[in-house]
């Protein structure tokens, strides 16, 4: 009898300490205006290392979160802004995106979308959680995605918790400090060609 009760303790505990873990996306509040943006080195779609404290030598950053491959909200948004790709880069600034799905997957979402920005594997979640837009989908959710939509999420990112970015983008400066964001927990409100620009003009 004793042996039945602990392995239900030791199985009620997990479950709390996996419940404690789950973040609701009400719970992310992404990072504010004026804050330090977190430095970091991901793998790209090619397998080459990104490091944003080098491309922040040469100019500002535009830095986006998306959710996947299997997301038509991400595919529109990455295409909406792959089409004014110019006119940001006359701005002066680079264009990154990040999901935290794996690099095979990364290039699926190019061919997808014929974007020439770089896609970055967020492995671990570490740039979405450094940015605080991380969050676990409802089971619900997590339904719609993997069976709807096939994202597979367990098998396409890093581990199994089948954590999302709220899709959001950041501005960041050639200080490093965030100088403009759109973050919505809505993930059908995304940033605006015609905002990233206005407010790329104000660093001029």
């Amino acid at each position: 009898m004793k042996y039945y009760q602990l392995v239900f303790y030791i199985l009620f505990m997990l479950n709390t300490l996996q419940s404690q873990n789950i973040k609701k996306v009400s719970d992310a509040n992404g990072l504010n205006i004026g804050a330090k943006a977190p430095i970091f080195n991901a793998m790209d779609a090619d397998s080459n290392i990104f490091s944003l404290q080098k491309a922040l030598k040469s100019s500002p950053v535009v830095l986006i979160f998306y959710r996947g491959f299997w997301c038509p909200y991400c595919n529109r948004h990455l295409k909406q802004i792959q089409d004014s790709l110019q006119l940001i880069v006359e701005k002066g600034a680079k264009v990154i995106a990040i999901s935290p799905e794996k690099p095979e997957y990364l290039g699926k979402m190019k061919k997808k979308t014929g974007v020439e920005f770089i896609l970055l594997y967020d492995e671990d979640y570490k740039i979405s959680d450094a940015f605080d837009v991380t969050f676990t989908p409802e089971k619900v959710q997590l339904l719609t995605y993997n069976v709807a939509l096939n994202a597979k999420l367990k098998n396409t990112h890093s581990d199994s918790t089948q954590r999302l970015p709220i899709p959001a983008t950041f501005i960041i400066n050639q200080s490093g400090i965030i100088v403009w964001r759109q973050f919505n927990p809505d993930y059908k409100k995304r940033s605006t060609v015609k905002d990233i620009l206005n407010n790329l003009s104000k660093l001029n």
